[in-house]
């Protein structure tokens, strides 16, 4: 990565990008364990595209957070509403449905979208892990993201965050994060067992605490984003030929 210069090329891309038929969206869908960061995520985000911290209301639903032009749609489930996840891959649930584990979604419901168009569909599925978390936590998850079959159509990525918090060499200087040998450790194991392949595999640092961006940190953030988007972008396109 270059981190002189790469945060203003990836960020150039965010803000340029458009799918290619008009009026489509790019929807993005975070799923993770509660606490995982899914949150952090989408509002470290829209700080780094704002300029500035800010911080968004908390997403708990599908689809609630939009960002450069009404082009990008991002969404939050935790994992334990998994058994949503497929409807929601293939647009039955509408914008704004809050999931809950204990009530099933039915056809009856308002928030029911009995006829998804490409646009309602999810379009990219992303992972989001803490790496802080202690080898129990992560096998769980392993477990429970085996158990489930998802459809071979659609592109899946990993974030790992929280890299401050699990790796002391990173928290000194976030420019470690290649060459620490235990992140990269725990991204193999992760990818060994759940089967995404390394290159679709991220790490990141979210704001939280902080006051002001921080050059580094926009840098992993945009460059995470855009190889969101690019994947994304992919497959919408291939829908579109279809």
């Amino acid at each position: 990565i270059n981190w002189s210069g790469d945060k203003y090329t990836d960020l150039q891309f965010v803000n340029d990008y458009n799918p290619q038929t008009e009026g489509q969206q790019l929807r993005i869908l975070l799923h993770g364990l509660s606490g995982a960061g899914k949150s952090s995520f989408i509002n470290s985000v829209h700080s780094v595209l704002k300029g500035r911290i800010s911080a968004l209301a908390l997403v708990d639903g599908i689809a609630h957070s939009s960002f450069t032009k009404q082009v990008l749609k991002f969404g939050s489930v935790d994992i334990v509403s998994w058994k949503y996840i497929k409807r929601a891959l293939r647009g039955h649930v509408k914008d704004g449905y809050t999931f809950n584990p204990v009530y099933k979604l039915s056809k009856e419901d308002p928030y029911y979208n009995e006829s998804p168009t490409i646009n309602n569909k999810v379009h990219i599925l992303v992972c989001v892990i803490d790496a802080s978390t202690d080898d129990l936590r992560n096998h769980h998850f392993i477990l429970f993201h085996s158990e489930v079959t998802l459809p071979s159509w659609i592109p899946q990525v990993a974030v790992f965050t929280k890299i401050d918090e699990a790796f002391p060499e990173i928290k000194q200087d976030i420019r470690n994060i290649y060459k620490s040998k235990k992140l990269k450790a725990k991204m193999q194991k992760f990818s060994v067992n759940v089967g995404i392949p390394m290159n679709c595999i991220f790490a990141v640092q979210n704001y939280h605490s902080e006051m002001h961006l921080h050059n580094d940190i926009d840098t992993l953030i945009l460059s995470t984003l855009r190889r969101i988007i690019a994947f994304g972008d992919d497959f919408l396109n291939k829908q579109n030929m279809c």
